[in-house]
């Protein structure tokens, strides 16, 4: 499900995406940003580190943004996933009869009605999250945002499941898809698994008249997953 056109995004006032014209000033100058244009702090309590360039972080300022890093990601990390897929709920299609939004809420109620544990579940919410923001490497997208807090099968999964994709369009004949590319993966002790996820609950989740749980039925799931505590996961 993708759209490979690019708009050009709309600029305003002053150029919009950068300042404006005759306005420039030396990067790292405060003033350029108004008397106090700082993001606010997350918690109260925390802490502001005062230099605005990467050169002139001292040890100290590291110590201070690292305790108060992890308490950040905890709590923004999951909000942010969410809202990543949230933000294309009212999204238009280019063809299909769902929007990729409603294909990850399809795909993750099918894998929890076949009773698919919860990691598989919200893997099947997110493996198509990035399928907007980067077309040709999606797969790679969802593998990498998950990678610290499932399985190593899962991550292969996530990570292959376009090219176990191509062989559900034989019928196709385009020559950027090859039915059989899959097959350079078969043995592999994640083969059969990555095929079964991909035939059950990737492409047969388009279809507009299926009764598909919210979003918000699986944000609990997703929660817990992403609360598991982050490991490096070294794959082949």
């Amino acid at each position: 499900m993708r759209d490979r056109r690019l708009r050009a995004p709309e600029v305003g006032p002053g150029g919009g995406l950068g300042p404006p014209r005759g306005a420039s000033r030396a990067p790292g100058d405060p003033a350029r940003f108004g008397p106090d244009s700082r993001s606010p702090l997350l918690e109260a309590g925390w802490h502001y580190i005062d230099t605005v360039e990467l050169d002139d972080v001292t040890a100290e300022d590291w110590a201070l943004l690292n305790r108060q890093r992890d308490s950040f990601y905890a709590r923004e990390q999951l909000r942010q996933v969410l809202r990543l897929l949230k933000c294309s709920e009212g999204d238009a299609s280019f063809g299909y009869q769902i929007n990729n939004y409603r294909h990850c809420l399809q795909a993750a109620t099918l894998a929890y009605r076949a009773g698919e544990d919860e990691e598989i579940v919200v893997a099947a919410l997110l493996h198509d999250v990035g399928v907007v923001l980067c077309p040709d490497s999606h797969a790679e997208f969802a593998a990498c945002l998950l990678a610290s807090y499932v399985s190593e099968r899962t991550h292969w999964m996530l990570r292959h499941h376009t090219i176990f994709q191509h062989v559900h369009l034989a019928g196709v004949h385009d020559p950027a898809f090859d039915p059989d590319e899959r097959e350079r993966w078969r043995g592999h002790r994640y083969f059969e698994c990555t095929a079964a996820f991909v035939d059950r609950y990737d492409q047969r989740a388009i279809c507009p008249n299926y009764d598909t749980a919210p979003l918000e039925f699986f944000v609990p799931m997703v929660q817990r997953v992403f609360a598991r505590p982050p490991h490096h996961l070294v794959v082949d």
